[in-house]
Parts: C-alpha cells; sequence; structure tokens
C-alpha cells in the first residue's frame, strides 16, 4: 500500500489512517453479511460501493506523485459521489415502495454518480472497460436507429439513468450483489493468506516436492503458483506475490530469463481456473447458472488438472533440451516446523470451505469459517504474524483488492442494464447465430476472440460477464451445456492474460525476469497451449466436466486425446519443421468434433513422438536454433 507522498507526518498519518477505517470497514461489513445474511439489500450494494469509491479516491490521491492537483481533483470527486449517495439514500424508501417519481435533479444526481463511477473503472481497470461502457450507454441512446437486426425500441435519458442508477437492474444489479455478498470474504482470505506468511511455506513445500526433478525449480513454482493462485484471485497479483522468488530461481538452474517468467505467468493465470476460489469468478457463475457452487469446482477439476499437466511437459522438454540437470536433494529447502503448521492451516481452511460446501452451507458462510479458522490457527502458528503492522497491511490488502473488484463489477453493470433493457443479447447471439449458420465450432471461434480481445487489460470477472451475456445465449442454443459455455468463457478470459499485445501476466513478470514483455507472452502462450484447446474439447465432449452428459467411454477418450496433445504441445516445436507441421497436424485432428480425425490425430501423434523418440527427428530449439543452447 502506497503511502502519501510531499505531505506533512500529520498529513500522511491522517490518510493512511482513513485508508484503513474504510478498508477495514469493507472487511467488516463482508464478514457480518457472510454470517449474519443480507439483511438490507440496498444498504449493502450501495453502501458497498460507496466505500470501495471512497477508499480507491483516497488511496489514489495518497499515491499521486503531484498530490495537490490530483487531491484537487479527487476531492472533487469525492464530493460529487457523496452528494449522489446522499441523495439516493433520501429517496431510497421510496424507491423500494414503487411511490418514487424522478424529476429532473435526480437524473443530475444519478448521471453524476455515474460518471463517477466510470472514471474510477478508467483508473483501476483500465480504458478498454471504460470504451466498452461508453459505446454500451451510446447503443442505449442512439440504437433506435440501426434498423431491424441491431436496432431496439428506444431508450431516452430518463430510462437510462432508472435503470442504470436507481433500480436493481444496472450498477447496483445481481454482479455487484454477489461481490459484495460472497466474493469480498474470499479476498478477505486470500490475503490473510498472504498476511500470516503461508506463501513461503507453500514455496518451500513445491520446491521439496518437486526440485529434484529435471528443471525442479521450474516445476516447484508451478506448484508455488498454482497452491497460491487458488485463493490469490488475480493473476497479476500472483505472479508479484510468487514471482519475486521464483523467476530467480529458475534462472539459476540454468533456465533462459524469457522462459522464466513465462512459466511463472502461464502458472499463475492458471489459478484462475482451479478449484475452489477459481479467482472468484465461479461464484458470480454460480449464481448466473444456479448451477451448485460444489458442482462447478467439481467441473473445472480435470481441465485444470490438465492444464498443469501440459506445463510440466513443457518444462520437462525444454530442461532435457537446454542440458539442464537433476540438483542434488541436499541443496534442497528443508522444511521446520512452522513451515508444516502455516501449510497444515492452508490445507485445513481450504477443507473447511470443501466441507461446509458439501454441507449445504452458503460459500460465503463457508469462507467465513475458513477465515476465522486460518486467523486463528495462523496467529498461533506464526508469532511473527502477531504485530499490528501485519494486521494492517492485510486489512489494507483485503479492502483494496475487494474495492478494485466492486468498482469494476458496478461497472459491469452499466453493460448489464442496457443490454437487458435493449435486449441486444438476445439480439447479437441471433446474429451470431446466423453468421455462423448453425456451425457450433465457428460460434466457439467467434466467442474465444471475443474474450481474448476483450480480456486484454481487463480483470477475468468483467471479461467473463460481458461475454457470456452477450455470447452465451448463442453457443447454448446449439447444444452446449450451460456449465462448459461458462467455463469456455472463464478460460479464455484467464488466456487473455498472457495473449499480446496487453498480456498483463507477462508484463507483471517482466521486469522480475528482466526481459521483453511481447518475449515473454509469446513463450507463455506457447506452453500453455493446452489452455487454449482443452475448452473446445469438453464444449464437445461434456463428459470432461463429470457433471452434464456423462459417459465414461467419451471421458476416457478425451482424457487420451488431451494427454497426448499435451505432451505434442510440449515437443512439436523442438522437432524441426517436418516433425512440427506433423504434430501440430495432429494435435489439430485429435481436438476436432469428428472421431474419424481424432483417430487419425491419434496415429499421427503417436508416431511423431516414436520418431523423435528414435532420433529420426531432430530436436531443435523453440526459438529456431539447435540444442541444447536455450532460446534467449
Amino acid at each position: 500500500m502506497n503511502e502519501p507522498e510531499n505531505c506533512t507526518p500529520w498529513g500522511r498519518r491522517l490518510s493512511s489512517a482513513a485508508i484503513f477505517v474504510l478498508a477495514a470497514a469493507i472487511v467488516l461489513g463482508a464478514l457480518h453479511t457472510a454470517f449474519y445474511g443480507v439483511y438490507d439489500d440496498t444498504l449493502v450494494r450501495v453502501g458497498g460501493l460507496s466505500l470501495a469509491v471512497f477508499l480507491l479516491l483516497l488511496r489514489m490521491s495518497a499515491a499521486h506523485p503531484r498530490p495537490k492537483l490530483r487531491q484537487g481533483v479527487d476531492v472533487g470527486l469525492g464530493l460529487v459521489f457523496a452528494a449522489s449517495m446522499l441523495h439516493y439514500a433520501s429517496i431510497a424508501e421510496l424507491l423500494e415502495t414503487g411511490l418514487w417519481f424522478p424529476e429532473h435533479i435526480d437524473l443530475v444526481y444519478g448521471l453524476a454518480g455515474l460518471a463517477v463511477l466510470l472514471e474510477l473503472a478508467r483508473r483501476t481497470v483500465g480504458f478498454p472497460l471504460l470504451l466498452v461502457c461508453l459505446l454500451t450507454i451510446a447503443y442505449g441512446l442512439y440504437g433506435a436507429s440501426l434498423g431491424e437486426t441491431l436496432g431496439h425500441a428506444g431508450m431516452d435519458l430518463e430510462n437510462l439513468t432508472l435503470t442504470l442508477w436507481y433500480s436493481f437492474e444496472g450498477v447496483f444489479g445481481r454482479p455487484l450483489a454477489v461481490v459484495v455478498d460472497t466474493i469480498v470474504v474470499f479476498i478477505i482470505f486470500g490475503a490473510l493468506m498472504e498476511g500470516l506468511g503461508i506463501g513461503d511455506a507453500l514455496l518451500k513445500l513445491a520446491v521439496r516436492s518437486l526440485g529434484w526433478l529435471r528443471g525442479g525449480a521450474a516445476h516447484a513454482a508451478v506448484l508455488a503458483s498454482a497452491l497460491f493462485g487458488t485463493v490469490s484471485g488475480s493473476a497479476v497479483a500472483n505472479v508479484v506475490a510468487t514471482g519475486v522468488v521464483t523467476i530467480p530461481m529458475i534462472r539459476r538452474s540454468g533456465f533462459s530469463a524469457r522462459f522464466a517468467g513465462a512459466v511463472e505467468a502461464a502458472a499463475s493465470s492458471g489459478g484462475q481456473i482451479t478449484p475452489p476460489i477459481m479467482g472468484a469468478v465461479a461464484f458470480i457463475m454460480a449464481d448466473l447458472t444456479g448451477i451448485p457452487y460444489l458442482s462447478i469446482c467439481v467441473a473445472a477439476l480435470l481441465p485444470a488438472l490438465l492444464y498443469y499437466l501440459s506445463l510440466f511437459a513443457c518444462i520437462a522438454v525444454e530442461a532435457q533440451r537446454a542440458g539442464i540437470e537433476r540438483p542434488d536433494r541436499a541443496s534442497l529447502p528443508s522444511l521446520n516446523r512452522s513451515d508444516w503448521a502455516m501449510i497444515a492451516v492452508f490445507s485445513v481452511s481450504l477443507l473447511i470451505v470443501v466441507v461446509q460446501l458439501v454441507r449445504g452451507v452458503s460459500p460465503a458462510l463457508a469462507g467465513f469459517w475458513a477465515v476465522l479458522v486460518a486467523l486463528v490457527f495462523g496467529l498461533a502458528a506464526n508469532p511473527q504474524a502477531r504485530s499490528l503492522r501485519v494486521f494492517s497491511r492485510a486489512v489494507r490488502g483485503a479492502g483494496d483488492a475487494s474495492a478494485t473488484v466492486i468498482i469494476a463489477v458496478a461497472a459491469v453493470g452499466v453493460i448489464v442494464g442496457v443490454m437487458n433493457y435493449t435486449g441486444i443479447g438476445l439480439r447479437f447471439a441471433g446474429a451470431a447465430l446466423s453468421f455462423a449458420d448453425g456451425s457450433l465450432f465457428l460460434s466457439l471461434l467467434v466467442m474465444a476472440a471475443a474474450c481474448l480481445v476483450l480480456g486484454m487489460g481487463m480483470p477475468t470477472v468483467p471479461a467473463y460477464l460481458v461475454i457470456i451475456l452477450v455470447m452465451g445465449p448463442a453457443v447454448e442454443a446449439l447444444g452446449v451445456p450451460t456449465v462448459a459455455a461458462h467455463l469456455f468463457v472463464i478460460y479464455f478470459a484467464v488466456m487473455s492474460a498472457i495473449t499480446p499485445p496487453v498480456s498483463l501476466a507477462a508484463f507483471a513478470a517482466a521486469p522480475i525476469a528482466n526481459a521483453n514483455p511481447l518475449g515473454i507472452s509469446l513463450v507463455a502462450m506457447r506452453i500453455s497451449l493446452l489452455g487454449f484447446v482443452v475448452p473446445f474439447v469438453f464444449a464437445y465432449s461434456p463428459s470432461l466436466l463429470l457433471i452434464t452428459d456423462f459417459s465414461w467411454t467419451e471421458l476416457l477418450w478425451a482424457l487420451a486425446r488431451l494427454g497426448l496433445a499435451s505432451w505434442l504441445l510440449a515437443t512439436v516445436f523442438t522437432c524441426g519443421i517436418v516433425g512440427m507441421v506433423a504434430g501440430l497436424l495432429a494435435l489439430f485432428a485429435l481436438v476436432s468434433p469428428l472421431l474419424g480425425l481424432q483417430l487419425g490425430g491419434a496415429v499421427l501423434g503417436v508416431a511423431a513422438l516414436i520418431a523423435r523418440h528414435k532420433g529420426f527427428i531432430r530436436a531443435t530449439s523453440p526459438c529456431g536454433g539447435v540444442t541444447p543452447a536455450p532460446c534467449a
């Protein structure tokens, strides 16, 4: 958390205290709601957004290098938003009874609040989300003139303001409710894990477990990032938290700087598709689909395991190609009693979540008990965490991360509100079906491309919401099960974090690895290709998700194909031109929906691997050089 600059000591203390108080209010409010339930929807949603806005404004103003100019702007934004919220509070009872009739001043307050929200969305999430929101608003106001295909019945400024600000269909809609009711509790859980120092213990466990393998440092980094990523909720946060240790460790073992950064970026991104937390997006998915949260975790399990197995395969092949030897077991770090205690705290806390969910407890209450157990036993196991400084840092981290998610999802509410009012989602789905001419494969390609484009520079949750609301109905209309369609979108929204040109996870890893971010992004894409492939497989073979249209034959055949595909992806770029062409043809055939092509791909893939193993295909560098020189 940045401290205020160019301020007097009293000014810094006052600003720091205010930030802590606002963060603590978010944390305590979320824990109270998780334990006792939602007492008042309006209070929880509007109050949660208000706390998030004021916290981020204060934190940004304090951290800006020109505080006087920036503070003037931020104070103005804060006063405008405060006036809008006070006005909302004055008419809240009338809104609930339906006896309220808007006047001109109501529209002014509502539009002012929307403007502040969109400005904060620009600052915290980035320009892409702001652009999508503005285009959506423009469509709502002027889309009636777009003709029969994309036009709608009309939406004037009053209807826009009433829908987006003064109802539960827009900014304060269901997505925001899920965040403040459920997701914030798990953000608190992740911040607590970090504050207790559990990440260090998990890293030592990963190194001790896998460090003895060839290229063991990279294997350990994948395991550590996967474990920490299950609770961190953000690929970038995961890279920053674990990458400062894992990336230098990977480089010291003999891998290139670019490969080290790519491994961390790919592994950290995978944390958002790994149960049970899944970057908090699973909670919104459960709310949108009505599918139990635990069922979503079960559905996501096998694809996530296959993704990480593919990363392990790529690391093993690269280590062999680069001539990296197995390290001496005696050089690996040992775990002391304190480390095992922290690992036990982590394991028991996650087990509490699973057990509570199996018992039928709400995800929010399960998260509450996990936080409580982690706090009590974590403080008992780690005396160094028993300090006001650690407590303050954890509360601030939880409040800041929660506020960022709240702002992002509230901004997505603008898109949701306009789409529901105008029906553009159904129209777009119809247009997509017409364009694809009933082809499921083309529809999936369109949805995948949209996820990658919109996900660039945008967190997983808003990217997922935008795409699934627009394209979800079209894909489901072609016979894809609901859970498969939603997980498909989640996968490509997550993969956008390593997709150029934005690739946020790669940019986060670049300064740590001291390598070019675009180069890291390209290598990360190469070793994560299974993450781009497996969604197409479970769209056509939903048995892979275990909870829908299940068939043992389909499941075993899908696992066999993806297992072979994982090894092909690990080796295909090191087999020369002929081997690479044969491997890619086999790969595409393996993931195609046609059984004949799948069988042909399996035969060709096995033949390519045998030829490489026998030496008929010479191993080369994926960067174009010949082994054993590693890629730069």
